[in-house]
């Protein structure tokens, strides 16, 4: 299948074996100045996409010197001729023998073509090859071979973007697989930059390739950043302005989109993945990309400036206690106590402002949980990472245009309660569900998890009564608080600080009600203490040194001892 469009003068057929004899003379012609330019190559490192380009500009180069008759298609043909020829007298082979990686060319076709250039060693191509493909990354082993994607390069492919598009058939297009699509728009590219009189050189026109495939399979600009695992935070405010976070600090890239077209189609590819869509008539929509991540997305008339994308990296590489133990988020004894506090099946609520590491915190705490268990989690973006093998996930989801279908978190707690959970998992608390949710951890759900906004312990249980109140349950303060301090055993708050740094600020248990009110201890707290050269903040993890109030339930479980022994 070829995804070039058809010409109004090209009849059918015109690339025929008759016609691919016609080029016989031109092909034999050739093959010396295509043997003579890849002389000092790899040729097996190269991809068919980069040995298109290369092979591009020799035909061009070629027949400015000599002019001939052959039309455009003809000349495509002559062009993928010679790559086939090309590979044929060099297959690619994952592991070559030492006898095939020494055999030479024929005596025959010694006198009419000069040698390619020998094959690499074995361990060369082994190394060449990945274990295990990605099909969200950029392979970076092909990107190391091009040079960075530059002005020059994101200029080239502006100016041919509309040409290249015209001459693409976009339906064959997205029927073809990846490999083949980007060596037929390699070819494209090099004619068309040949019209444009644009001189770029091979890893150049490589690069202006690879950001048209991004264009046209993934996210565009933003798939280095996707692939850049530094990065956990991207965020698109119109087409001119990208910011990313990485290690916990925002900073503007150099990334552009064309125009807030480009963001707005971009936008439309990401929630036609999960059967959502992006119009004047739902211009907020809150959806996730293949690997997870979650994103935002607001376009105009509500986003005035162009469309903004907000994307929260999935993290592909799961966190545990331990790790964050060694990253400084909590120090050893404090994973001791939330790893004793999830296996005694403790209600815990994870607080923290947005962008704090919530969700991360609730991942590695669930780790702890039995895998014989039967998992139910709720979410309206569903990015949690259970490692266990019984786990339902279920998904809110929005209303259709006609405003009906909507399914949102309440209803989806009810439901669970009937599902036979173990554990519930809340992805987010913020609504109606605080009140089902707490009813479930009272009847028997003990040991779930949940999040929620909030900037201390204590201002978390006030959110949760007015999410209580806010769901038209009439009850009295008192009663609303009582049901809080049964149903809540620890609220486990974290923090971003200003120098980019996540940590844990406080292990607070609830211990029950004094008269009205709802007591809690600090079982750990972090102690500010200043800073260093680099702006980095200074502080400890402090003890309170008291018994926890929980101790009892870890006696259940044979853990007392360990707890005692972490505080």
């Amino acid at each position: 299948m070829s995804i070039f469009a058809q010409r109004k003068n090209a009849k059918p057929g015109k690339a025929s074996a008759q016609a691919q004899s016609n080029l016989a003379p031109y092909i034999e012609q050739l093959k010396p100045k295509v043997a003579e330019c890849l002389s000092g190559l790899e040729i097996s490192q190269l991809s068919r996409p980069e040995l298109g380009l290369r092979l591009g500009q020799l035909v061009t180069s070629e027949f400015e010197k000599q002019p001939n008759n052959l039309n455009l298609l003809e000349r495509r043909t002559l062009l993928t001729e010679l790559i086939n020829w090309v590979t044929a007298q060099y297959p690619k082979q994952s592991a070559p023998t030492q006898q095939q990686s020494t055999q030479v060319a024929s005596s025959a076709e010694r006198a009419s073509v000069p040698d390619l250039p020998p094959a690499p060693s074995s361990q060369a191509n082994a190394a060449a090859v990945p274990d295990q493909p990605d099909p969200f990354k950029i392979d970076e082993r092909r990107l190391e071979t091009k040079a960075p994607i530059t002005d020059t390069v994101e200029a080239a492919k502006d100016a041919i973007h509309a040409k290249v598009m015209e001459r693409l058939d976009v339906s064959a297009a997205s029927q073809l697989p990846r490999e083949e699509l980007s060596s037929q728009l390699g070819e494209i590219v090099s004619e068309v930059l040949a019209e444009e009189k644009i001189r770029l050189n091979g890893p150049e026109q490589a690069g202006v390739v690879e950001l048209m495939l991004a264009d046209m399979l993934g996210l565009g600009p933003l798939e280095p950043l996707l692939a850049d695992e530094k990065v956990t935070d991207i965020m698109v405010n119109g087409p001119y302005q990208v910011y990313v976070e990485r290690g916990g600090k925002l900073e503007l890239s150099d990334i552009k989109f064309r125009d807030n077209d480009h963001v707005v189609n971009i936008s439309r590819r990401i929630v036609a993945q999960i059967g959502r869509r992006v119009d004047e008539t739902t211009p907020l929509v809150d959806a996730r990309l293949l690997d997870g991540s979650r994103v935002n997305i607001v376009i105009p008339p509500l986003a005035i400036d162009g469309a903004s994308i907000s994307i929260r990296k999935f993290a592909k590489k799961g966190i545990t206690l331990d790790v964050m133990a060694r990253q400084g988020n909590i120090n050893e004894k404090m994973a001791m106590v939330l790893k004793i506090a999830a296996r005694s099946r403790l209600n815990i609520l994870i607080s923290g402002g947005t962008g704090s590491g919530k969700t991360t915190l609730l991942n590695a705490l669930s780790q702890m949980i039995d895998p014989g268990e039967r998992i139910v989690t709720i979410e309206d973006a569903a990015e949690l990472q259970l490692q266990q093998p019984h786990v339902v996930r279920l998904e809110t989801r929005p209303a259709n245009l006609e405003g009906e279908g909507a399914i949102d978190m309440r209803d989806l707690v009810k439901n669970t309660l009937r599902m036979r959970p173990d554990r519930i998992i809340l992805g987010e608390v913020r609504g109606g569900e605080a009140v089902d949710m707490l009813q479930a951890m009272n009847t028997g759900h003990d040991g779930s998890l949940g999040t929620i906004h909030a900037n201390r312990p204590r201002e978390g249980l006030t959110r949760l009564e007015n999410m209580i109140g806010l769901a038209g349950i009439n009850l009295p303060a008192k009663a609303v608080r009582t049901q809080i301090s049964d149903a809540v055993h620890m609220i486990v708050q974290i923090s971003r600080m200003r120098d980019g740094m996540r940590r844990v600020t406080h292990i607070t248990e609830i211990v029950g009600m004094e008269g009205e009110i709802i007591t809690t201890q600090d079982l750990y707290t972090f102690e500010f203490e200043g800073e260093d050269a680099d702006g980095n903040l200074v502080g400890s993890f402090k003890s309170s040194g008291l018994r926890p109030f929980f101790a009892k339930k870890a006696a259940y479980f044979g853990l007392e001892q360990r707890l005692l022994e972490a505080m």
